[in-house]
């Protein structure tokens, strides 16, 4: 796709995509991004790069793997659309982005933050207990102090650093009236603390900054792990505002164009789309014939003929002919931007589902309070002791905090992304495997899912070796997706194109030319004459002697598409197809994959609606799709999957990537999922035996703070061994 817009304004670096950016920075330099969903390797960055420095104008243009997009500093008067027209020579799909729409997505400090913390509380954890090996060897006296005072000296500027994610998440618990994890959690470092000062100023044999150190260490791996599944999560709804058209033409009453921002745009403005931009606005067309393609929205390929007084959305693509159209919606009236709001609402929606951890801690965080005020008021009344008391209640706190429990379900998430990305499935979302493992019903897409997503000719060898350098010449003349497969097939076969003359598109048609006085057309049937009923996809190839050929196209099954299928059912899982394609098309392809049920012509509205109704009906839904059309059913699906070729808010909305072409690895996902949801269940029990084990040794006062937080280790270590089984 391409987009028509101007260059000449950007914004800082790291906010800005350049053209669709309204802020100049300066008169001498372009910030454009373009989109690539296909590119996968090193040879295809060095291909994307290497073509479009060769681009007069263009300064840089660094490649993002990770992100699928390409940075390109260059001059002011490049614009974007010849940097994707570019790309799209070079063999990859390519739309504009405004990166201005995703600048709250951009860098991860969080992530970095929590290294960094766990590093020093690492860092720390080494060196105090170094010193602690010291006194356990047997150092008394003045150099037992000293080396208690060197702990304390580096344990709280390391725990008060270290531990500020867990001391801002209690305190905004404290403030709202409610309890979480973190509330036991930050209350046994504290008392951790405040025990080891008192002991180590009494000059007492035990101090607990190791105990204290570690518990802070073995916190924060688990909140890492967790944080590092949950920041591949981004809001689809924010690619979604950034594939919007940031400028337009728009006519005056002398019939002038003049480029102006979209959202100056207004209801009843006339605007010229030229081919190869996107439709800015909703409208009617007012003059013109050309093709749409409408993949954006629909996820079909095949372009449609677009005349006078027929409707276009915004996203569209206009292919061969100049439109001018009349504006019915803009800005958040359009259909797109209606779309993306709708992802919101499904996303938000989705974002309430309780974890596992979630509905452990909403019973554990009460218990240990408890638990520990009433070690420390028993053995208060009981000894009169309040140096004995706190020690016991510290001890309480330290072996019943939830470190095993903050570690059960990021260390089995980790091992399972492990073995699932080994498999060609990049898992995005924090809680994608416990909600995939509840999946009863799978909602297959159709285009770019369980096809390829392009057309290929199926019958060039019919041709005469005349007949298919005509076709390759005619073909050669067009931008029509029809038209560029035959030109690669044709291409493949050696031979040549002809030589014609008078070669020209007509939009909407095809392309003609002439050749020893006769007429050849290649293009739709009614045009070139040929057979309009045919069921296949075809176009017409006319070479003015006889009747036209018809060369017929269809779209592969991806790899693994029949195992996928057929392994689903096989674990008892319903199996759907929802598309937007044509009802015979749609009804061939369920009968190759054997399913039963399947809606054809669907709009991304109704396939969203789908999904819903069957959630209400009690169903946990997986959707399988890659299109625009298919985001707001991925992000209101219970979980969903997408491949990494998809287009990029697909990609976003959906929990789990699929890497590779082949779709097989679906079913595997689901058995790995439910497995990796019994070793969470598996992990709480542990945790709740230990618990069950440790804590009345604790409460009996038969385990110091040192013991416990040894215990507290090592069951955290027996989880993370349990997690590990998944590999």
């Amino acid at each position: 796709m391409t987009a028509a817009l101007h260059p000449h304004t950007a914004v800082c670096p790291g906010c800005s995509a350049g053209p669709s950016a309204v802020t100049e920075i300066a008169p001498t330099e372009a910030r454009l991004a373009i989109s690539l969903p296909t590119i996968h390797c090193q040879a295809c960055i060095s291909t994307v790069e290497r073509g479009l420095g060769a681009v007069p104008g263009v300064r840089a243009a660094r490649v993002n793997l990770t992100q699928k997009r390409v940075l390109v500093e260059a001059d002011p008067d490049i614009r974007a659309a010849e940097l994707v027209s570019v790309c799209e020579g070079l063999g990859f799909e390519a739309h504009e982005l405004d990166l201005a729409a995703l600048a709250a997505t951009e860098t991860d400090r969080a992530g970095r933050e929590l290294l960094l913390r766990l590093a020093v509380a690492g860092f720390a954890s080494m060196n105090v207990m170094l010193l602690s090996v010291s006194v356990w060897s047997g150092a008394t006296d003045a150099t037992r102090d000293m080396f208690h005072w060197i702990s304390a000296a580096i344990s709280f500027p390391a725990i008060l650093y270290a531990g500020q994610p867990f001391f801002r998440s209690a305190w905004g618990a404290v403030r709202a009236r409610r309890l979480n994890m973190d509330v036991p959690i930050v209350l046994a470092l504290v008392l951790a603390l405040v025990t080891s000062l008192w002991e180590t100023s009494l000059s007492g044999e035990h101090a607990y900054f190791d105990a204290a150190l570690t518990l802070t260490f073995f916190l924060l791996a688990g909140r890492y792990l967790d944080h590092r599944t949950r920041a591949a999560a981004r809001s689809a709804a924010e690619e979604l505002a950034a594939l919007e058209v940031p400028r337009a033409w728009r006519l005056d009453a002398q019939g002038q164009e003049a480029e102006v921002p979209v959202a100056d745009l207004c209801v009843g403005d006339l605007i010229r789309v030229r081919p190869g931009g996107r439709m800015p606005v909703d409208g009617e067309i007012v003059t013109g014939r050309s093709e749409l393609d409408r993949s954006l929205l629909t996820g079909e390929t095949l372009p449609v003929l677009a005349e006078p007084g027929d409707q276009v959305s915004a996203g569209e693509v206009n292919l061969t002919g100049p439109l001018t159209l009349r504006a019915s919606a803009v800005g958040r009236e359009t259909s797109l931007h209606r779309m993306a709001d709708l992802v919101a609402i499904a996303e938000s929606g989705r974002s309430r589902y309780t974890s596992l951890a979630d509905s452990a801690a909403k019973l554990y965080a009460p218990g240990v309070h408890i638990l520990s005020a009433l070690a420390f008021a028993g053995w208060y009344l009981f000894t009169f002791d309040a140096r004995v008391a706190l020690n016991i209640a510290a001890a309480v706190l330290i072996i019943t905090c939830p470190c095993a429990l903050g570690l059960a379900v990021p260390a089995v998430t980790t091992a399972a992304s492990g073995r699932l990305f080994r498999a060609g499935l990049l898992v995005k979302h924090a809680t994608a495997l416990e909600r995939l493992a509840e999946v009863d019903t799978v909602v297959f897409d159709k285009t770019g899912t369980l096809t390829a997503g392009t057309p290929e000719v199926v019958n060039v060898g019919d041709l005469t070796p005349a007949q298919q350098a005509i076709a390759l010449a005619l073909a050669e003349g067009s931008a029509h997706p029809l038209s560029r497969s035959l030109t690669r097939a044709i291409r493949a076969t050696g031979v040549a194109p002809a030589a014609l003359g008078e070669l020209r598109e007509i939009p909407g048609y095809g392309t003609e030319a002439s050749m020893d006085g006769r007429r050849l057309r290649l293009g739709r049937a009614a045009w070139a004459g040929g057979d309009g009923d045919l069921a296949e996809t075809a176009t017409w190839l006319d070479c003015g002697e006889g009747a036209a050929v018809a060369i017929r196209f269809a779209d592969a099954l991806r790899p693994g598409a029949e195992q996928a299928i057929r392994d689903l059912r096989g674990a008892g899982k319903t199996v759907l197809l929802i598309s937007g394609d044509t009802p015979a098309a749609v009804a061939d392809l369920a009968a190759r994959l054997q399913i039963t049920q399947w809606v054809a012509e669907a709009l991304p509205e109704q396939k969203a609606d789908r999904v819903a109704a069957l959630t209400l009906a009690g169903h946990k839904v997986l959707m399988v799709g890659d299109g625009l059309n298919d985001t707001a059913a991925l992000a209101g699906a219970h979980v969903s999957i997408s491949p990494a070729s998809a287009l990029d808010a697909a990609r976003v909305a959906s929990d789990i990537v699929l890497l590779g072409q082949d779709l097989s690895p679906i079913a595997d996902a689901c058995r790995v999922a439910e497995r990796a949801t019994r070793r969470i269940r598996e992990n709480f029990r542990i945790a709740t035996v230990y618990n069950i084990v440790a804590v009345p040794l604790a409460v009996a006062g038969l385990a110091t703070p040192l013991i416990a937080a040894l215990a507290m280790s090592a069951s955290s270590i027996t989880v993370s061994l349990n997690a590990l089984r998944l590999r």
